[in-house]
């Protein structure tokens, strides 16, 4: 997929160019840029960093990258955070922007990034996080190429409560009325005593549940929602791939844009247009859904053409769900939200 994320270590990361947050000056001192030099092998690597001189913050340069499963490093050079006020973002941003330039120019196919500035330079993880894909998402509207983000550990990417925080709420809130209903459809007097015993056990969890289940759930409106008995029929026939692409062109919608919102690469946007018969696994259906806007009932009725659905008891199903309702529609903020989860990313 154009873009992806994983949590590994960067040194050993497999791409065309590898990204370092380095030292303005032809040195290294401790953090990541220390460890891209020791895996590239430190004195070839600082030979070659010596030629291209110091290095302007928000800039970025290029040398080979000797040791390391990778073409080129590109060192790019960022502020230390002071508190925000002293063009911090800016010069971050600018980080991403130009080393992404680069790894164009030097026809790169593949580019793995850190969160820049992330360590010793002290930048809030989570404004670095929102700050790289916004950038990712506009670079990768014109141009093919292969983003991989690096997150090293876990509390690189704890985000809830700040960026998601209704994901979590949302997850819990589904789950306990799902389990409420089943619970209390059971009708006979021998389970309804068991159900009353469990109720004892458990009072303060289903006074909880209660307390949610008071709050009605927001939902799509009836307008969005609702379709007639003969709009569902006319294309019942349709295949996954047909429904795809008459989608498209109901919406008005580019091939290119609607690939790229869903994260796939064009070789396989290609492939589906000429089989009809294609079957997608789940998460690129979903990342069409997406691509093209759909409400949750336009999202199911896809789904249900490739054969699948939005189960009540499916983390990814919930989460997908959540973003749909509240029509966010961005496949890289959603991709965020299910690595947190530890759930399959969207895209192929």
């Amino acid at each position: 997929m154009p873009f992806k994320i994983i949590r590994n270590d960067i040194t050993k990361v497999k791409a065309d160019a590898v990204v370092n947050t380095a030292n303005p000056k032809p040195k290294y001192v401790s953090g990541t840029d220390r460890a891209v030099y020791m895996a590239a092998g430190a004195e070839k690597l600082l030979d070659a960093r010596k030629k291209i001189g110091d290095i302007e913050v928000g800039h970025a340069s290029a040398t080979p990258a000797f040791d390391l499963d990778a073409k080129y490093i590109i060192h790019t050079v960022c502020l230390e955070w002071i508190d925000g006020e002293h063009g911090e973002r800016e010069a971050v941003r600018s980080c991403y922007e130009k080393s992404l330039l680069l790894a164009k120019e030097l026809k790169c196919e593949s580019v793995a990034f850190p969160l820049i500035a992330t360590g010793v330079y002290g930048f809030p993880k989570e404004e670095v996080l929102q700050i790289a894909v916004s950038v990712f998402g506009e670079f990768l509207v014109d141009t093919e190429m292969e983003i991989i983000l690096v997150v090293f550990d876990e509390t690189s990417f704890e985000l809830s409560g700040k960026i998601f925080s209704g994901v979590d709420a949302y997850i819990d809130e589904n789950y306990v009325s799902e389990k409420i209903n089943d619970e209390y459809s059971l009708d006979s007097v021998y389970h309804e005593r068991i159900q009353t015993e469990k109720k004892r056990e458990k009072r303060g969890f289903f006074e909880k549940a209660a307390a949610r289940m008071a709050v009605p759930m927001p939902t799509a409106s009836a307008e969005k929602e609702g379709r007639s008995l003969a709009d569902i029929m006319k294309n019942i026939s349709e295949t996954w791939q047909e429904s795809l692409f008459r989608l498209i062109d109901e919406k008005g919608y580019t091939d290119t844009e609607v690939y790229k919102r869903a994260n796939v690469d064009r070789k396989l946007f290609s492939k589906i247009r000429s089989n009809s018969a294609y079957q997608p696994k789940k998460i690129t259906a979903v990342a069409f859904a997406l691509a093209l806007k759909l409400n949750l009932d336009e999202t199911k009725d896809l789904l249900g053409r490739a054969g699948y659905a939005l189960s009540p008891s499916s983390r990814f199903d919930l989460i997908i769900k959540y973003f749909i309702e509240r029509e966010v529609y961005d496949i890289y903020t959603i991709n965020l939200a299910l690595f947190e989860h530890d759930q399959p990313l969207l895209g192929a």
